[in-house]
């Protein structure tokens, strides 16, 4: 059996290997991996931006982390049977475990000690069989199709949303006017799941070039490039999905009263930039907003991920998937090119 392999932080190193076939137990699922989802952590695990770490003992991980598959061989006593279409839950909880992790909120793990497939001391799904226990096992509408490989991005986006509404519920009004930062995957959906709460949704991003503008306007949003405090708006919830620090400090500046701002973008850059904190600090006092960030997701949260895709538009997900390679391709796919949105590997090619 073939499978993608890394040395983390040795771009040298990626490989397609030859693995042993997986051994499913009792509680497992056995899957027929159909495509992988390439995203940043992808990219900063194989060129070395801390993150990646192998099973113990070894020096190769099986990368992949955003996966799809078809079921071969499920425990007969499970909700799931043979041709489902499942993707696994990325992370485990730790083996103390902590409060959260106890409570099935490995998301909020405080020890530091879960474990993530293709990231984290596990093997990722990147091989063209994988097993995974029915409880880190979520069943999709089949309809969706190949755009089932866009769970588990969405899976934040469910998380970040749910916790926005949870912090408006410190009081009576709900917002109405959302803006989304940043046109890739990760935006996309999180334009995509606003629009499905009815508010008024504004996305920015640095450049207008490739789909994105279309398909942002075909989701009834409004696309802008250019300098954000310059679109002409003050939204009461933003979701933050580049990482560009300086922008964040911006937004501070440039929203609603009682407003909520969550982070979910990362960014490997180490830039420095002058920013008024005493003033931005005044103004989120004054205006009661919160500002605060967002990693992974839960199990339910991958299940409101699966419902908002099987509530969105098919062709819509479908355009977002721009660019398939085979596994050999897996670096190459690493690199965007001008017109992607979304990467992913065709495991059986």
């Amino acid at each position: 059996m073939k499978a993608i392999t890394v040395i983390p932080g040795r771009p040298g190193q990626v490989r397609v290997s030859d693995v042993d076939e997986p051994r499913p137990g009792p509680d497992d699922l056995l899957v027929e991996g159909r495509l992988l989802g390439i995203c940043g952590t992808d990219t900063d695990i194989v060129e070395g931006q801390g993150y990646g770490w192998p099973p113990s003992g070894r020096d190769r991980l099986v990368i992949g982390h955003e996966s799809l598959g078809t079921v071969l061989q499920a425990p007969p006593s499970t909700t799931f049977a043979e041709g489902d279409l499942v993707a696994g839950i990325v992370r485990r909880p730790d083996p103390v475990p902590c409060e959260p992790c106890g409570h099935g909120e490995w998301d909020f793990c405080r020890n530091g000690r879960y474990t993530e497939r293709g990231i984290k001391e596990r093997d990722g799904y990147g091989s063209q069989r994988w097993v995974v226990d029915t409880h880190y096992a979520v069943k999709l509408d089949p309809a969706l199709g190949d755009c089932g490989v866009l769970l588990e991005p969405a899976s934040v986006l469910a998380k970040a949303w749910e916790q926005t509404e949870r912090i408006f519920a410190r009081a009576t009004w709900r917002p109405r006017v959302a803006l989304v930062t940043g046109a890739g995957p990760i935006g996309l959906l999180a334009a995509m799941m606003g629009v499905q709460r009815g508010l008024e949704v504004h996305v920015f991003d640095r450049a207008d070039r490739g789909p994105k503008r279309r398909l942002v306007t075909d989701l009834g949003a409004t696309f802008h490039v250019g300098d954000v405090g310059g679109i002409g708006i003050a939204p009461d919830v933003v979701i933050e999905c580049t990482g560009y620090g300086p922008l964040v400090f911006e937004l501070a500046e440039m929203v609603a009263p009682d407003s909520v701002i969550c982070l979910t973008g990362i960014s490997p850059d180490t830039r420095q930039v002058e920013a008024g904190l005493d003033e931005i600090n005044k103004q989120m006092v004054l205006n009661n907003t919160v500002m605060f960030g967002s990693v992974n997701a839960a199990r339910r949260n991958f299940e409101q991920g699966a419902d908002a895709l099987a509530k969105a538009d098919l062709g819509w997900l479908k355009r977002m998937i721009t660019r398939r390679v085979p596994m050999d391709g897996f670096v190459d796919g690493l690199h965007k090119q001008p017109d992607d949105v979304k990467v992913v590997v065709d495991l059986q090619a």
